[in-house]
């Protein structure tokens, strides 16, 4: 095909054990999906049904961090209120619509550790205001993403200790397990608005604990049985 310009270069993120890497097609975000995350943002967890939005899937927004190594994002513009959310994210390896709970685990490709970086300011102004919240969610450098572990390696994660540190200090921890809706009951979900197809990520939500960090500092992202994710706000 003849382009005008090259295309822009498909994101690919590591795999653990593996030469190969996993081509990102869409991000997928589930909101307020912890019900102490969802109390803390002011909302009623037990009225909310799960709802979704989208991060960028391009090579300035989803940012690769390979094992063992700590990445740079900059602090972006516009915010003075620059967030951190750690997630479990979910890559799916199947095609499907309309997906049933019970089949949602046969898509999966793999889990890893990842950060919905959130301009918490803009976030909150375009929500009052009723518009949609890409300003404060899809920005560039906004969803790093930690090494891929294949699901037939880890098995189904539904449970296991989900915790994030800034400057070592303790800020987020929580367990899988209190995700108010299941990664199976949220890929069934999205697939009713969505088909998914291989190379989709979901971000499953974050729990409570959120806030601010600045340039200079470090943020560590951990799961059980993942690969931990170090990541590092520049000027």
């Amino acid at each position: 095909m003849n382009y005008i310009f090259p295309p822009h270069t498909v994101v690919g993120l590591p795999i653990a054990g593996k030469s190969e890497t996993f081509p990102v097609r869409r991000v997928y975000c589930v909101g307020r999906n912890y019900a102490a995350h969802a109390r803390e943002m002011g909302f009623d967890p037990d009225r909310e049904p799960p709802f979704f939005f989208c991060k960028a899937n391009d090579a300035q927004s989803v940012v690769a961090v390979p094992a063992d190594t700590t990445v740079s994002i900059p602090y972006p513009t516009l915010t003075s209120n620059f967030h951190y959310e750690i997630e479990l994210v979910v890559a799916m390896g199947k095609a499907g619509k309309n997906i049933p709970i019970e089949q949602a685990s046969e898509h999966i490709f793999g889990y890893a550790v990842g950060l919905d970086m959130t301009r918490r300011d803009l976030q909150i102004k375009m929500r009052e205001q009723g518009r949609p919240w890409e300003i404060g969610k899809a920005f560039d450098y906004g969803a790093p993403i930690g090494v891929l572990h294949l699901k037939s390696e880890t098995g189904e994660i539904n449970s296991g200790e989900i915790s994030l540190t800034v400057n070592n200090d303790v800020k987020q921890k929580s367990d899988i397990s209190h995700l108010i809706w299941s990664v199976s009951e949220t890929i069934a979900n999205l697939s009713t608005l969505f088909e998914l197809q291989p190379g989709d990520l979901i971000f499953t939500g974050t729990p409570d604990g959120v806030g601010p960090v600045n340039a200079g500092d470090t943020m560590h992202g951990a799961i059980a049985k993942l690969s931990p994710l170090s990541v590092k706000v520049s000027p």
